[in-house]
């Protein structure tokens, strides 16, 4: 394998599609799948936003903040890999131009401004994840509207509103919790995308090691988690590259495996081979460094040219 594959997994990737990596080993065949990075598109630039907009990027969330009030679409507000856009919010949604893989939250001031923003995107593409903060009377009663409108009842009923799970959230950054969770509920409950024989879980793309494995044409290693069972830090389809100076680019759990892992992977360099790495999680070493207990992992630690 060399930096060509990933350069073409790149590509695809800008195209908004997905791209496959198929690796065999030990007479199996695996698929790491790399899905598109998704938005997340805050409509409402408050309190709740700040923390939202934090908690989305962790969860490798392209994350848009829509407010139309300049001292809320304050970009020193939120971290700085977010887009921060001060506009009217239906000029806004109309110039992001929705996908069907995006998640919206409409967090505005109030009601009118939620109307607006719900009108306009029903009227368009509907988005993979609709929320609303609103109370449960208030949501009942704007479905019934919007739906009075003429809008697509089942489009109307698929809003997440009240917003969040129930878990009795109170402060801003409680609420965030609430929604991130929420969000993440979504999308580990969205059926695979052309689901495979030998697809591994993890499908996230994390750009810094994508753009080590694309762009740098030194030798480097690729350790791939083939797969996990028991308690591990990390699923299978946990990938990472480690380069001959240590430096690592992903994860594949942290701690004395990951570790192990990468030295071995610096070893490999330059061999032209790979090799299959078994981590048991409850032994000695494992345990004295605080690892969980009773899990396994395989991991593929394979040359690249």
């Amino acid at each position: 394998m060399s930096t060509n594959e990933f350069a073409r997994i790149a590509k695809v990737l800008s195209r908004g599609q997905a791209a496959d990596l198929v690796r065999r080993a030990e007479g199996e065949t695996y698929v790491r799948r790399f899905v598109p990075e998704e938005r997340l598109i805050l409509l409402g630039g408050g309190h709740i936003a700040r923390s939202l907009c934090a908690m989305g990027a962790m969860l490798d969330y392209a994350v848009t903040v829509v407010d139309d009030r300049p001292e809320y679409a304050d970009r020193r507000r939120f971290p700085d890999d977010a887009q921060v856009i001060c506009d009217e919010f239906v000029h806004a949604i109309s110039t992001l131009e929705i996908r069907p893989t995006d998640y919206v939250c409409v967090i505005t001031r109030g009601h009118r401004w939620d109307r607006e923003c719900l009108r306009t995107i029903l009227g368009g593409t509907m988005p993979t994840y609709l929320g609303l903060i609103s109370s449960r009377s208030r949501a009942d009663a704007l479905r019934e509207l919007l739906a009075a409108e003429g809008f697509d009842r089942t489009a109307v009923d698929a809003i997440h509103a009240p917003i969040g799970l129930n878990i009795g959230a109170i402060t801003p950054a409680e609420i965030a919790v609430s929604i991130c969770a929420q969000l993440v509920e979504h999308r580990r409950g969205l059926p695979a995308r052309g689901k495979v024989a030998g697809l591994l879980a993890q499908t996230n793309t994390d750009p810094a090691f994508l753009r080590f494995m694309a762009e740098d044409h030194g030798p480097k290693a690729l350790l791939l988690v083939l797969s996990a069972t028991g308690s591990t830090p990390v699923k299978s389809g946990a990938i990472m590259a480690v380069d001959p100076n240590g430096r690592g680019y992903g994860t594949i759990g942290g701690g004395w495996g990951e570790a192990e892992a990468m030295r071995l992977g610096r070893e490999l360099i330059g061999s032209g081979t790979s090799k299959i790495f078994r981590l048991e999680m409850d032994d000695d070493v494992a345990a004295e460094d605080g690892l969980a207990c009773g899990g396994t992992m395989e991991v593929l630690i394979e040359d690249i040219k």
